[in-house]
């Protein structure tokens, strides 16, 4: 009891406090480009460590090393692909989208994308943001899947209580201090999750030295002893099955290139191109440190439980960390999982707002402007209520399928545009438009048939979508 009590005490503390901060960071809040893009004065470290916490997700702490207790070493092509997209993004992509958002004075990552091709403004901004939000409800609901799961681990509350729990963390301070109070709470959020990603694999090592009657003693023992399907790069598979592993792990990489627009947002938001280099050293350097301590997470989970120990794999960080620490430091290490979930929950219900209100509701509807505030807050509202009812009557219960789908169909498809709006000046509205619709209709189709087993959507979405773009570009004449 006192174990449990322990426990709770310190998350119910942590998340007081973090409605609170949000709260009060919402105060600032007094126009609507505050509300949607924090009018455009976020310092570098902010945006960085924002933009990490909120690109981690649920499936970073829960997803990434459930994948690495269950497969081994086969999910480090999943990392390097991340890492890579990453550090590509911050290093080449970063500064030029703030550039842009500043030259086109944009709230919004489709009204960057429609002012830079205005020859068809009104359908790029309808086309886009519903694109965003259909996927997005998704998103938002594997990041309230994560928590529930988490919370089943620490308190053994039921699953669809702890989605409830979370959704009421986030949602009052988000519905208040949109994109300012997301990206202030995701700061201490990703503070939260570096600790908890350097510390655990440390003493986790330790403890495996120091316990003999483990299944293994070693996190290289523990792939050795699980078999070829863990000790192997492809997971025993050889020739062109082996080809399709690495590929399958290594597209995560396409959806990094400017393609999420939670991410993009947080660029766009950077106050000046000194603090943009700022944020470029710090989201890289956190990068590389995370997703280490992700995959060593997951190989500890191995060496501690063996590889059937476990009857959900994803379960496997908040169980390690409750088997190497006392309650009330596990507790505020395993917050690191809910921050990741909150961090990215909260993102996309502020991002999937804006979009609706700003590029459909409020242009094409000529509603009043003085309003306008006060009706993002509602949408958000509502949007939020929308998401959690999908997470509880969703097919699927496996956090990394669900933000696979969103990771095709959103970054596949955006970062064509957003690469081809930024480097190719023959790239126009209508092959835009065209890149926006195949890419979204494509990746419905290819999941839905279930060909996404042979080969995956994040792949081939994004040369799909490239090749359209490309066709389009010479195919449509454009006004420029």
């Amino acid at each position: 009891m006192e174990y449990q009590t322990q426990l709770l005490v310190v998350m119910i503390t942590y998340t007081v406090l973090l409605i609170l901060y949000g709260l009060y960071q919402g105060r600032k809040v007094k126009s609507e480009a505050d509300y949607a893009i924090a009018g455009r004065k976020l310092p570098g470290w902010a945006a960085a460590l924002s933009e990490r916490a909120t690109g981690e997700s649920s499936w970073a702490l829960l997803g990434l090393p459930g994948a690495a207790y269950a497969t081994g070493l086969t999910e480090i092509w999943t990392a390097l692909g991340c890492v890579l997209g990453i550090i590509t993004a911050w290093v080449a992509i970063s500064w030029r989208l703030r550039e842009e958002a500043e030259k086109y004075n944009v709230n919004t990552f489709t009204e960057y994308i429609a002012r830079k091709h205005g020859d068809v403004n009104k359908w790029i901004r309808i086309a886009g943001s519903s694109t965003i939000v259909f996927f997005f409800f998704f998103y938002v609901g594997a990041q309230f899947l994560g928590g529930g799961k988490t919370l089943h681990t620490m308190f053994d509350l039921d699953q669809n209580l702890g989605m409830f729990f979370v959704a009421l963390v986030i949602v009052p301070y988000t519905i208040y201090g949109g994109f300012r109070s997301v990206v202030y709470t995701d700061v201490v959020q990703a503070i939260i999750m570096i600790i908890t990603l350097v510390v655990g694999p440390i003493v986790g090592v330790i403890y495996l030295m120091n316990q003999p009657d483990l299944f293994a003693n070693s996190i290289g023992e523990a792939l050795t002893l699980a078999g070829p399907t863990h000790s192997t790069l492809t997971g025993g598979a050889s020739g062109f099955a082996a080809g399709i592993v690495i590929a399958g792990g290594f597209s995560w990489f396409f959806g990094y290139l400017g393609g999420q627009p939670q991410l993009s947002m947080r660029f766009m938001a950077i106050e000046d191109a000194k603090q943009a280099k700022q944020a470029r050293n710090i989201g890289v350097v956190w990068t590389v440190i995370a997703y280490n301590g992700a995959l060593c997470l997951g190989w500890i989970g191995l060496a501690i439980f063996g590889p059937s120990g476990l009857k959900d794999a994803e379960y496997v960080m908040p169980a390690v960390i409750l088997e190497l620490f006392p309650p009330a430091i596990a507790a505020l290490l395993i917050t690191g999982a809910i921050a990741a979930m909150t961090s990215t929950a909260n993102s996309l219900l502020i991002l999937s707002s804006t979009e609706l209100s700003e590029n459909i509701i409020n242009p094409l509807m000529d509603l009043d402007k003085k309003k306008a505030l006060a009706r993002s807050r509602w949408i958000t509202a509502i949007l939020a209520l929308i998401a959690l009812g999908l997470a509880y009557i969703s097919p699927s219960k496996v956090i990394f399928t669900l933000v696979s789908y969103v990771w095709a169909g959103i970054g596949g498809t955006f970062s064509i545009v957003i690469l081809l709006s930024l480097f190719w000046k023959k790239y126009h509205g209508k092959a835009a438009l065209a890149t926006i619709v195949v890419g979204l209709t494509f990746t419905i189709i290819w999941i839905s048939t279930g060909m996404d087993k042979v080969i995956t959507a994040r792949i081939l979405t994004f040369f799909v979508a490239g090749l359209t773009a490309i066709v389009s570009t010479y195919a449509f004449k454009g006004s420029k």
